[in-house]
């Protein structure tokens, strides 16, 4: 991965294919007319497939709510719920990039996994492809996307790849605490949790990356209107209440 990046500064077109079941990354730099770079990003799904899974693109694009807010803010259980009661299908971007992980034979097990365990955001190109992959499979049209944008690079990459094949309809913010989400975290890997981050060394780097680059990213949607702003302290069921009343008035 790392010649592969080496190779993309030096100007020269990199392919990486993960397999059927994986996702074809193109990276290719290109000379501007002043001399400048620019970095182009595609995948091999978007100029060499049969019809969408997505349905008739041009009639009714696939609605996403993005779903954002600090480690322990109760992203993944909320989300359950919103599954159960709106028909929505969760992807977690974590998730995804952790069973991308641990499948035999991905080139990119060992680098999400350093990335992970140093509380580090994974290269966009990376998660937006394990991102529209699952959406293509499911064959669904509403998707809460869990834990994405988290920082101006995803934003940027999502934007490129993604933003003109689907209807965002806004950001669920959870805002907690701080102390409740550390406290969460903690006793979800006391419970056998069998994540790798859940442990107060990685937390420290993963609060810390959430307010330096994801923090922004909410404001960013928060000045344009498309926040839905919770309080993710009360219990679940509390929270899920104010959830409900925002999908409720947002027409689902």
């Amino acid at each position: 991965m790392w010649r592969a990046l080496a190779q993309a500064a030096r100007g020269v077109t990199v392919s990486i294919d993960c397999g059927p079941r994986g996702f074809t990354l193109t990276q290719q730099l290109l000379r501007h007319s002043k001399g400048s770079r620019h970095i182009t990003t595609s995948t091999s799904s978007r100029n060499h497939q049969p019809p969408s899974k997505y349905g008739n693109m041009s009639v009714e694009k696939p609605k996403v709510v993005f779903v954002l807010g600090g480690p322990g803010a109760g992203k993944g259980t909320q989300c359950s719920k919103i599954v159960d009661r709106f028909q929505f299908t969760h992807l977690s971007a974590g998730d995804l990039l952790r069973e991308e992980r641990s499948r035999e034979g991905s080139e990119f097990g060992m680098l999400i996994e350093d990335y992970i365990r140093n509380g580090k955001i994974v290269p966009v190109e990376v998660t937006c492809s394990l991102l529209e992959n699952a959406m293509k499979a499911s064959g669904k049209s509403r998707f809460l996307i869990d834990g994405f944008p988290r920082n101006q690079d995803n934003l940027d990459g999502w934007n490129r790849q993604m933003s003109e094949k689907v209807d965002m309809q806004f950001v669920l913010f959870f805002d907690c605490g701080e102390d409740v989400c550390v406290q969460r975290c903690l006793g979800r890997g006391q419970s056998g949790s069998g994540r790798s981050d859940d442990n107060m060394e990685s937390l420290k780097k993963r609060i810390q990356t959430y307010n330096n680059d994801s923090l922004p990213i909410i404001k960013f949607f928060e000045a344009a209107g498309q926040v839905k702003r919770i309080d993710a302290s009360p219990d679940a069921d509390n929270v899920f209440g104010e959830v409900e009343r925002v999908f409720l008035a947002s027409g689902f």
